[in-house]
């Protein structure tokens, strides 16, 4: 099947998408390879893409390539998903040797009511990257606390976010992979939650999502939770103003691969979304957005542009992740103190692989259901062994139950009809979810 089928006709039932299940077989045939282009984009990538890496621009791509789309954008289908992670089942880790994670941790757990017996206090060194074997001690000790109980971690701190060459919440997840520091600019181990339809990770999967509580400060991260608990339940409301998913394609068109993924501009009303695609290198004088998209090492405005509680934002560059150090890109932390409440960024070179960041229509499509931030950006990056995923893991807006201390029903589902459907869903042109 292909990945993107042809449309049947505007403002008709997207039917016989290429469904994320597609997109992960695609992804898995082309780990062979150690390039994007060649693998993973259509006849219209950009071969001179495939040296290139986003910390050094793609100087050699042609200014004429900047910005090419599909002639066609169109829908994907993902996962019907019922439930999602509440605090029930969202494990709290405090560093005790750091003042800001002490402070933030426990205004995290009462802000969203995480139970004691969530809340794991250990003592970490504060620095950039923990070694293979400080990891090692310290995976021990969050298994053992943890068992079977938990399937998300809220991290509350800043530092460590490494451990050697791979994200601290990749490690814990998915394992200390030191087969991939020699040769972090290939393809990495493939999720096995990448479009998933799970809501629960650590049972289905064997893996414990986890997200960083980071921000420059303990008063920019108090907001940030904040935003998250305003978030929940607050979007998809009858009468209330549409917001905005911005998918942007900047001058940058070897940080811009994303744009092969982009979906169409739609109009959702039921969701009260209206989706957009933005050719500029910086949004400005834009208000109530939901999700940013883009590919940029530094993007311009941010204090022009409006996030509602819950807001998505990333950009594809090398070093987004990587907080502490200066290397002349902008970092995860400047989303945070734009008021974006969930961000995304690699911690070594990753090079222009799609699958090392999120997929703008798995991020979106699963947001939209009613998943938590947590779950929405987890099930969206194929290879996360190399990203650090930041934020407030329970913000849900689109989730209709708001009660954070219990699960959600189990038959509940999200955002759609309650009928009898298969396991997809995809969008329409006159702004519906749709089972298929």
């Amino acid at each position: 099947m292909h990945i993107f089928e042809s449309l049947k006709g505007p403002l008709t039932r997207l039917e016989g998408w290429g469904r994320l299940g597609g997109l992960r077989r695609m992804a898995r045939w082309s780990a062979a390879c150690l390039t994007f282009a060649g693998a993973a984009m259509s006849a219209q990538a950009q071969p001179e893409a495939v040296a290139s890496s986003p910390a050094t621009g793609g100087a050699a791509v042609t200014s004429a390539l900047a910005g090419s789309a599909p002639s066609q954008r169109h829908w994907m289908s993902v996962p019907r998903v019922v439930g999602r992670i509440t605090a029930q089942n969202l494990g709290l880790v405090i560093n005790q040797d750091d003042p800001y994670s002490v402070q933030v941790g426990e205004y995290y757990a009462r802000a969203r009511r995480i139970p004691e017996q969530h809340i794991l206090r250990v003592s970490l060194p504060v620095k950039s990257a923990l070694t293979p074997q400080e990891f090692e001690e310290f995976n021990k000790r969050v298994q053992a606390f943890y068992g079977d109980q938990v399937h998300g971690l809220a991290l509350a701190w800043r530092m460590p976010y490494g451990v050697d060459c791979q994200s601290i919440t990749g490690a814990l997840a998915m394992g200390f992979d030191p087969k991939l520091c020699a040769a972090n600019c290939g393809p990495a181990k493939a999720s096995p939650y990448f479009g998933s339809r799970s809501s629960q990770p650590f049972k289905d999967h064997g893996m414990r999502l986890g997200m960083l509580l980071a921000a420059r400060d303990v008063d920019t991260a108090r907001a940030l939770i904040d935003r998250g608990v305003k978030a929940d339940g607050s979007l998809g409301l009858r009468g209330a103003p549409p917001v905005g998913a911005h998918f942007v394609i900047t001058s940058d068109s070897v940080r811009s691969v994303r744009q092969m993924f982009y979906p169409p501009p739609t109009q959702v009303a039921r969701l009260g979304l209206d989706v957009q695609i933005d050719r500029t290198d910086a949004l400005k004088g834009v208000d109530r957005v939901l999700l940013y998209m883009t590919g940029k090492a530094n993007v311009d405005w941010l204090d022009k542009v409006g996030f509602v509680p819950g807001a998505l934002a990333d950009h594809l560059t090398s070093f987004g992740g990587i907080i502490d150090k200066p290397h002349g890109q902008m970092t995860v932390l400047s989303w945070i103190q734009a008021g974006a409440t969930a961000t995304y960024g690699t911690v070594s070179e990753p090079c222009a692989h799609w699958q090392k960041f999120p997929h703008p229509q798995a991020l979106l499509l699963f947001y939209s259901q009613g998943a938590t931030a947590l779950e929405a950006y987890w099930k969206s990056v194929l290879w996360p062994s190399q990203g650090i995923f930041v934020g407030e893991p329970l913000a849900a807006p689109y989730a209709r139950d708001t009660l954070r201390d219990s699960p959600p029903a189990p038959r509940e589902a999200p955002r759609e009809p309650a009928q009898d459907v298969s396991s997809q869903v995809v969008m329409n042109g006159i702004g519906r979810l749709l089972p298929r």
